[in-house]
C-alpha cells in the first residue's frame, strides 16, 4: 500500500511538470509562425513593386516605339541645304574652299532602308600662281584677274540610304551614291582656256559616301548634318574631296 502511495505522489509531481514542458514546447513552436507570415507579406509587397516597375517600363517602351514609328514610318523625304567642300581644281594647284547648295529626295521602303536621288552645285575660286597661268611676256600679259578664276561643278547622284540607329529625337544613317558630275573650269577665263593648269571642262563620274546625323524638331521635320567623302574624275585623274552638307529634312506619306 505504501508503494502505491509513493507512486501516486510521484505521478502527481510528474503530471504538472509534463504540462509545463508541453506548454513551453507549444509556445516555442507557434512563435516562428509570425516571422514566416511577415516574410510572405514582404515578398508579396516586393513582387507587387517589381510588377509595377515592369508595367511602367513596358509603357515607356511602348511610347518610345510609337514615337519612333511616328518619325520614321514615312514613305517620302525631301531635303535642302548648303554645303562645304575642299576641292583641287587642277593637278598642280592647291586645294580651295567651295560652297554649295544641295537638295534631294528619298523613297523609303521600310523605317530604315531607302533610295536617295541627290542634286548639287558647288562653287569656288581657284588660285593660279602668276608664273603658272600668266607669263609676263606671254599673250595674256596684264590679265591679272586670270589668276583667280571662278569655277563650278554640278552633280546628280543616286544610291541607297540606311538608318542604322533611330531614337524618337535623333537618328544616324549611312548613304552611298554614284552618278555623274559636270565641271565648268573655264567659264571665267574669257576664252583663254585652262592655261594648262585647270582641269578641262567636261563630264565625269562621281561617287559619294556620307554619315547623316539628324535631329528631329517634330515627327516630320528635322535638321541634318552630313560629313561626306566625294570622289570625282575630272581631267582623267581622281579627286578625293572631303566636306559636309547641312539642311532641313521634311518627311511625309505613311508607309
Amino acid at each position: 500500500m505504501s508503494s502505491f502511495r509513493r507512486f501516486a505522489v510521484l505521478l502527481a509531481l510528474i503530471l504538472p511538470a509534463l504540462y509545463v514542458i508541453q506548454a513551453e514546447s507549444s509556445s516555442s513552436s507557434s512563435n516562428p509562425a509570425t516571422p514566416t507570415q511577415d516574410q510572405a507579406q514582404q515578398s508579396a509587397e516586393n513582387q507587387g513593386q517589381v510588377s509595377v516597375q515592369a508595367r511602367i517600363k513596358a509603357r515607356r517602351e511602348q511610347r518610345r516605339a510609337a514615337a519612333i514609328r511616328d518619325a520614321y514610318s514615312h514613305t517620302y523625304e525631301i531635303y535642302a541645304g548648303a554645303g562645304y567642300l575642299r576641292f583641287v581644281p587642277g593637278p598642280t594647284l592647291m586645294r580651295l574652299n567651295e560652297y554649295s547648295w544641295d537638295a534631294g529626295f528619298t523613297r523609303y521602303f521600310s523605317e530604315r532602308l531607302g533610295v536617295t536621288l541627290d542634286g548639287r552645285g558647288t562653287y569656288g575660286t581657284a588660285f593660279i600662281e602668276p608664273q603658272q597661268g600668266i607669263q609676263p611676256n606671254g599673250p595674256f600679259a596684264g590679265q591679272v584677274g586670270l589668276t583667280k578664276p571662278a569655277i563650278s561643278q554640278y552633280a546628280v547622284l543616286l544610291g541607297p540610304s540606311y538608318r542604322f540607329y533611330a531614337q524618337p529625337k535623333f537618328s544616324i544613317s549611312g548613304r552611298v551614291m554614284g552618278g555623274y558630275a559636270q565641271g565648268d573650269f573655264t567659264g571665267d577665263m574669257n576664252g583663254y582656256g585652262t592655261l594648262g593648269v585647270l582641269y578641262p571642262d567636261g563630264k565625269t563620274y562621281a561617287a559619294e559616301a556620307s554619315i547623316l546625323f539628324e535631329y528631329n524638331l517634330t515627327p516630320t521635320i528635322g535638321i541634318r548634318v552630313a560629313p561626306e567623302y566625294l570622289l570625282t574624275g575630272f581631267g582623267s585623274t581622281t579627286q578625293n574631296n572631303l566636306g559636309y552638307t547641312a539642311g532641313i529634312v521634311y518627311r511625309f506619306g505613311k508607309q
